[in-house]
């Protein structure tokens, strides 16, 4: 059974707490980001990178498809699919090859585009921009464990 935390981010600060509260629970797993385009997808992922220790750029693989990290003995790899045409692509690029990497992070954006090719998530984070203010982003954070979310939501100082 999956459960669901919502949260509201006023700031690219809260989006960094955010990852913070993340990367305490998430250092290797599956994790899938959903949002349109400027959502903040690639945002959260620098500030969790970050924060597990990784000391130089993160850019967006979009025209990469994927940028791997070596941060200390854990390898991360973000993916970002938004380009992909045919989910068989990945398995062309050797997505195997990565997914076997023992205690791995793997960050997944736009994930819809993966099909069967990817594996399903341990955490799922959903980020809706606001209408209102450029800066405001509603994020919605799906998994099966709700303590662990429990964690997160009590890390990030909510409600």
């Amino acid at each position: 059974m999956n459960h669901t935390l919502q949260l509201s981010l006023a700031s690219e600060q809260d989006t960094q707490r955010l990852a913070h509260a993340l990367a305490a629970h998430f250092s290797q797993g599956i994790i899938y980001l959903i949002g349109d385009l400027g959502a903040g997808k690639t945002t959260l992922t620098r500030y969790l990178l970050q924060k597990i220790g990784h000391q130089g750029a993160v850019k967006s693989p979009t025209y990469t498809l994927v940028e791997p990290y070596q941060i200390g003995e854990r390898a991360v790899f973000h993916f970002d699919l938004y380009r992909l045409n045919d989910p068989y692509e990945l398995e062309l690029m050797g997505i195997r090859d990565y997914l076997e990497t023992p205690n791995a992070l793997f960050i997944f954006e736009w994930p819809s585009k993966g099909g069967n090719e990817i594996p399903d998530a341990d955490l799922t984070i959903e980020i809706l921009k606001s209408e209102d203010d450029e800066a405001e982003r509603t994020v919605v954070l799906t998994m099966s464990d709700q303590q662990t979310l429990n964690q997160i939501q009590g890390t990030f100082n909510v409600g």
